[in-house]
């Protein structure tokens, strides 16, 4: 496999490309691009590592160099969260640095996966589609937005309440990648039961893990070392699935005839062409119900952003 990270000098593209080169298969190629001129040193300091993934960083003029011949290309480009911002106030910075990206990405390697990290991915994944409409290479199976921080952080924190190994622990998370759009489905996690003040203290916990991560830091970023972990679990399923093995994960993806939203987070089933299946997210509970119906607005609202911003 040739896997690219579009942004790899940052705080999540360091975590998530040490990650990659560790624990991707033996024989593949880690593709570093960044346009700070640290990423050259970062893909040297990684090569060092004593595994069969090669290493290579590419600068800022060799962006097609980076992404030609790629099967999956992970893109946590962009600026991070400081205290005081939500992911929209990223959205002039960062729907402009996607937009590109992606758009090399259909120029370069129009079959590859794409899996979008920057926030905010609501609005992010919207933009990518239509970019790549443009180029006539979309492919709905191939675009995913990674929400897979929010099942991490969900497994987590429920391991944690209920004294549980997290290795015990599946919490199906659906909706969108922002606050109330995210939407733990706890009815649905086996072995365990809440009571309601649990459902709704955990479900604001994890809405808000992000928020908790920006205040921690005191100004000094936003998750990058659990957002680095998530994106590689993501792409070391997407790399199973492209390799054979029936995989499902959680993913934000474009869902046709959807009563929620053009994309909305699903579990799906991956194969070799990216999204095999759509999985249906199973019964909510009255709770999950009025919380859903509650965020749909936001999300939609969310979505038409992104496509106004390419099309408008």
């Amino acid at each position: 496999m040739k896997v690219a990270v579009l942004g790899a000098a940052g705080g999540i593209g360091q975590a998530l490309s040490l990650l990659l080169k560790l624990n991707l298969p033996a024989g593949s190629d880690l593709s570093l691009y960044d346009v700070a001129p640290v990423v050259p040193g970062v893909a040297v300091d990684l090569s060092h590592i004593p595994t069969d993934v090669t290493v290579a960083g590419y600068g800022k003029d060799e962006l097609a160099d980076a992404l030609t011949g790629c099967d999956v290309v992970l893109i946590p480009a962009g600026v991070p969260r400081k205290p005081g911002m939500d992911r929209s106030d990223l959205f002039n910075i960062n729907a402009g640095i996607v937009k590109n990206l992606v758009e090399a990405c259909g120029d370069n390697c129009p079959e590859a996966c794409i899996a979008i990290i920057t926030n905010p991915v609501n609005t992010t994944v919207a933009i990518a589609a239509e970019a790549l409409k443009a180029k006539g290479v979309y492919n709905k199976n191939k675009l995913f937005g990674v929400t897979t921080l929010d099942v991490i952080r969900s497994e987590t924190f429920v391991a944690q309440l209920k004294g549980k190994s997290t290795s015990e622990v599946v919490v199906p998370v659906i909706g969108g990648h922002s606050g109330t759009t995210i939407l733990p489905l706890l009815s649905q996690v086996e072995g365990v039961s809440f009571s309601d003040e649990e459902v709704a203290a955990l479900t604001t916990r994890i809405q808000n893990a992000g928020t908790e991560v920006v205040e921690a830091k005191a100004g000094g970023g936003s998750a990058t070392l659990s957002m680095g972990q998530a994106a590689a679990r993501f792409c070391f399923s997407l790399v199973k699935a492209l390799s054979g093995e029936d995989v499902t994960e959680y993913a934000y993806v474009q869902v046709d005839g959807s009563e929620d939203a053009a994309f909305f987070a699903h579990p799906v089933k991956l194969g070799t062409s990216g999204v095999e299946e759509i999985l249906p997210y199973g019964e909510l509970s009255a709770f999950e119900q009025k919380a859903k119906e509650d965020m749909l607005e936001g999300l939609r609202g969310d979505i038409q952003l992104g496509v106004d911003f390419v099309n408008g």
